[in-house]
């Protein structure tokens, strides 16, 4: 891995799984364990990790579990609620609206395994002002409507559109990803290096978010993709952190990073642009 004495700023990780799952058909819904996973991206000198849940059958528990996890550290984790579009229809404002007012949660999860994204799930997006990070496991063509019919929303579809690897699906993202301002994706499971490189290349850099789709993928592993990527400085840490921070702050939110060493070392004065915002102050 390329020397962490390249990185200018803040390191953030976008995508991780966090808590107990129910269902016991794989890793996925069965535990995503963070302590691990905490102490390797700290190693390696991520600073701060987005988490939401592991597949589950009650989300509204799950979210809780993650919302558990948070206030243990806020300083190094921040949360997304993740919604089940059938399951919690007619329920996703207020289940939303709970995590984010009393919880700081800062944005939105779904999963195409579940159900397809919704309207509903997208006014919720839109009222609040938040990204959603939706995996829709190859399906990309879905991401013309939800792009179009709700320009002010900012999707993060991760795995470049394809956790599976399906070559087919990811290349034909990357004309959503250049053609949609609002279409973002992460690096997360990524293993052609050379469609990374070509997202960036054709998308632009300020389009890709670093991601580890940890617990279960290492962190450092993933980070050695995008430090290998031949970006300028600027664009690199665009990708490692600054993309992400822009998206949260389009509710004028931002999120809180630990005053450790290796935050000190790699934040390099971005402490004050990560505190959290006065307007969402706790309300219990």
């Amino acid at each position: 891995m390329r020397p962490l004495t390249e990185v200018s700023g803040p390191i953030i990780d976008c995508h991780c799984h966090a808590g107990t799952g129910d269902g016991l058909t794989g890793p996925w819904d069965t535990t995503a364990p963070i302590v691990e996973h905490q102490a390797r991206a700290k190693a390696c000198g991520i600073v701060h990790t987005v988490i939401f849940a592991a597949f589950n059958s009650d989300y509204a528990a799950a979210n809780a579990q993650v919302a558990d996890l948070v206030r243990q550290a806020p300083d190094r984790l921040t949360g997304f609620v993740f919604v089940h579009p059938a399951r919690d229809r007619g329920r996703v404002l207020p289940m939303v609206r709970h995590f984010v007012e009393r919880e700081r949660f800062r944005g939105i999860k779904v999963h195409r395994h579940d159900a397809p994204i919704t309207r509903e799930v997208c006014d919720v997006a839109r009222e609040l002002r938040l990204p959603v990070l939706y995996d829709v496991t190859g399906e990309v063509a879905q991401i013309e409507l939800f792009a179009t019919e709700y320009p002010t929303v900012n999707f993060i579809i991760p795995h470049l559109g394809s956790f599976a690897d399906d070559w087919r699906a990811q290349v034909a993202f990357l004309g959503f990803l250049s053609r949609h301002t609002n279409v973002y994706t992460d690096t997360s499971g990524v293993r052609r290096f050379d469609l990374l490189l070509q997202a960036v290349r054709e998308a632009g850099a300020h389009k890709v978010l670093f991601g580890s789709d940890g617990p279960w993928l290492h962190p450092a592993v993933e980070l050695a993709k995008v430090l290998a990527l031949p970006l300028s400085p600027q664009d690199k840490q665009l990708v490692l952190g600054g993309n992400l921070l822009r998206l949260l702050r389009a509710r004028r939110q931002t999120i809180a990073i630990g005053h450790d060493s290796a935050a000190r070392t790699h934040a390099r004065g971005s402490t004050r642009l990560l505190t959290r915002a006065p307007e969402l102050k706790r309300t219990r």
